[in-house]
């Protein structure tokens, strides 16, 4: 049961939950599943540690939102961090590492070790994807919401096929520096790289997906978005050249919204934002959105009548160094944003 002690107004007590509210999952109309998974980051690992950093941030966070001021009062729960989850992770990370080494090392495609290496990769991102369904969609069915907090980006596809099947015809509003658009990325069929590219090929229900702040993608990412009318891409480029243009930022929002029907889900990797606001996410990117341009596009979502129906945060990194928690604080604020907006 909540706490009928529960202070909204004092300092943030750890309980194990984000924010430190005081309600359990069953209490919740929203549940926060973190999922701590970086097996196939190409770059720079550490996101497996977002969960965790960002709960001990959110408890700075005040609970008061002016988009929606009592939203908390709804119930957001957090489920138990899966421990198996973070091991596994652990564990595939180093085969993982071999993969990417062989690759940049030149090394031949059907070398045995490497076939190896990337079928138990597979496999494990396999289950994990299976756990993330199975308990989306054990929840959705219980009449919850549910947001995802990875994580890399290849987290959140079960919550995403559990969505689509509660919600069919739903849109994806897809906040990336990164189209994630690539088949199979390193031979890894469920890479962080390749999330949009599965949602495409496996989950039909998804009617629409819009990119939004994607700045470094290849020319296959490109030929596949240009040529599937599911897909609709607002590029960092092109948003930025409207914004030059003289171009407002409410008027590119109204863009952006109009191709999502009435049920979304959100998908925001953290490097969608500009890389000052996540310096240590996997794969930063120069440019991006600014915090508030981002809340002011999910404001307006909500605000065009359209419904959020879940939503993931993924690829939150801490510093090296514990004492900073600027990512952390980045993210615990996303993070409660997309909560609130939800809960409308």
């Amino acid at each position: 049961m909540a706490d009928i002690n529960f202070d909204p107004n004092g300092p943030g007590i750890d309980n194990g939950r984000y924010f430190g509210l005081p309600f359990t999952a069953e209490e919740s109309r929203l549940v926060l599943f973190p999922v701590a998974w970086d097996v196939t980051t190409s770059y720079r690992e550490g996101t497996a540690e977002g969960p965790t950093a960002i709960q001990r941030a959110s408890l700075q966070v005040d609970l008061y939102d002016p988009h929606h001021p009592q939203g908390w009062q709804q119930g957001i729960g957090t489920l138990p961090s899966d421990k198996s989850i973070h091991e596994n992770s652990k564990k595939l990370r180093k085969t993982a590492q071999r993969v990417i080494e062989h690759w940049e090392n030149n090394g031949a495609p059907d070398d045995d070790t490497l076939q190896a290496n990337l079928a138990q990769i597979n496999q494990g991102s396999a289950e994990l994807n299976h756990i993330v369904y199975e308990t989306s969609r054990r929840w959705i069915e219980a009449g919850k919401k549910v947001g995802i907090v990875g994580g890399d980006h290849s987290s959140p596809l079960g919550a995403i096929r559990a969505a689509a099947e509660r919600y069919p015809g739903m849109g994806l509003l897809h906040i990336d520096a990164h189209a994630d658009l690539r088949k199979a990325y390193e031979g890894f069929t469920y890479s962080h790289a390749s999330i949009m590219y599965n949602v495409l090929h496996e989950l039909p229900d998804v009617s629409t997906l819009v990119q939004v702040g994607i700045r470094d993608y290849c020319d296959d990412e490109l030929h596949l978005a240009s040529s599937t009318p599911r897909v609709v891409q607002f590029t960092d480029h092109d948003l930025s050249a409207e914004k030059f243009g003289g171009s407002s930022w409410y008027a590119l929002c109204k863009q952006i919204i109009s191709p999502l029907p009435e049920k979304v889900y959100i998908s925001f990797d953290i490097d969608g934002l500009c890389p000052d606001l996540c310096p240590h996410t996997g794969t930063p990117v120069p440019g991006g959105l600014t915090y508030q341009e981002a809340v002011y596009l999910l404001v307006m979502l909500t605000q065009s009548g359209r419904e959020i129906v879940g939503f993931d945060l993924c690829e939150v990194a801490p510093a090296p160094d514990a004492a900073d928690e600027w990512d952390a604080n980045v993210g615990a604020r996303m993070l409660y944003k997309l909560c609130n907006l939800t809960l409308l």
